[in-house]
């Protein structure tokens, strides 16, 4: 059985407690009276509780040329930042630990991925003043990650960077032009860069506990509309700002230049949420995104569904 259905039993079973007072045991610093939630229901239980997806802070990293266990189609999410060597984080790791904390070029980041939405986003730590470190909550709504930093233990919604529960509602993180690209591409194009180390704890790294899942017709947990124009909702659309471009345009066209910024596609990348082995994904593409001077924007390639609970009123690019 999969994982995700079996999570989807337990969190039907503890439902009804979705409130803060049967969360003030385990969060008794989160100030649940600021919040921009318009009801409770949104938040649902992942199933793991607080920290019981244990997030990464300071990794170890090694040189490319000593990396033998990623796959060449495997994605990472490749952060350059200037005067500094270029990392990757290998999602094989992030699947199981959807939060590294870490420092590029002095730049404090935290690179995310939540596999239910397929969002990949790394966001700028410095907040206020402040440098937040980040945690996995245990918590879900429209089936996207919610995460927590431990310095106010406030909640924020992953998908959109924003601040959703405590001292920190409102706040924006900054979003950093990264990307997810394949292994192969990122070392070919980095033969000095820096690839992140596999976390000393006992996961199988590799496995993708999702098997199938973005071949599914309805998303995890998700009990919000489907997208409109008959796109289906675990269908990959790239997101820049308040738009989404469906990856489907891409079929019969490598390069997109539209509401000024270019979008390039390139086969080579397996889906992390596909086959049980990573690396034997069916084959999605890498995107790129850049603006009319060449250089990288952030964005997300998300799934349809997600795009349009947190965007319900963004523009669908579809080119028609």
């Amino acid at each position: 059985m999969r994982v995700f259905a079996l999570l989807a039993a337990f969190c039907l079973a503890t439902a009804a407690a979705a409130n803060p007072d049967s969360w003030r045991g385990e969060w008794p610093d989160t100030d649940f009276s600021r919040t921009t939630i318009a009801s409770w229901s949104e938040i649902r239980s992942g199933g793991p509780p607080k920290d019981g997806i244990p997030a990464i802070t300071d990794p170890a990293f090694h040189p490319v040329s000593e990396e033998n266990r990623i796959g060449d189609r495997e994605p990472v999410i490749t952060v350059e930042i200037d005067g500094a060597r270029p990392r990757a984080y290998p999602i094989r790791y992030l699947t199981w630990h959807e939060i590294v904390n870490d420092a590029v070029g002095g730049v404090p980041v935290a690179v995310t991925f939540c596999p239910l939405c397929n969002s990949g986003i790394t966001f700028d730590r410095r907040v206020r003043g402040r440098v937040l470190t980040f945690g996995v909550s245990g918590k879900l709504r429209n089936s996207d990650m919610v995460m927590y930093d431990r310095e106010t233990q406030s909640w924020w919604q992953q998908a959109v960077g924003q601040g959703i529960v405590g001292e920190m509602t409102g706040v924006e993180l900054k979003p950093l032009p990264t990307w997810m690209e394949s292994w192969a591409e990122f070392r070919a194009r980095n033969p000095d860069g820096l690839v992140m180390d596999e976390p000393r704890l006992s996961r199988p790294y590799g496995s993708n506990p999702y098997r199938g899942y973005d071949s599914s017709p309805r998303p995890f947990l998700y009990s919000g509309e489907n997208p409109p124009h008959g796109i289906a909702p675990l269908m990959r659309v790239v997101r820049v700002g308040d738009r989404a471009w469906p990856l489907t345009r891409f079929e019969t066209q490598a390069e997109i230049r539209e509401a000024g910024v270019v979008l390039s596609w390139r086969a080579g990348q397996a889906s992390a949420l596909d086959s049980g082995k990573i690396e034997k994904g069916r084959d999605v593409g890498t995107i790129r995104v850049r603006d009319g001077q060449g250089r990288d924007l952030p964005h997300d390639v998300m799934f349809a569904f997600a795009f349009h609970a947190f965007w319900p009123d963004g523009q669908w690019m579809l080119g028609r």
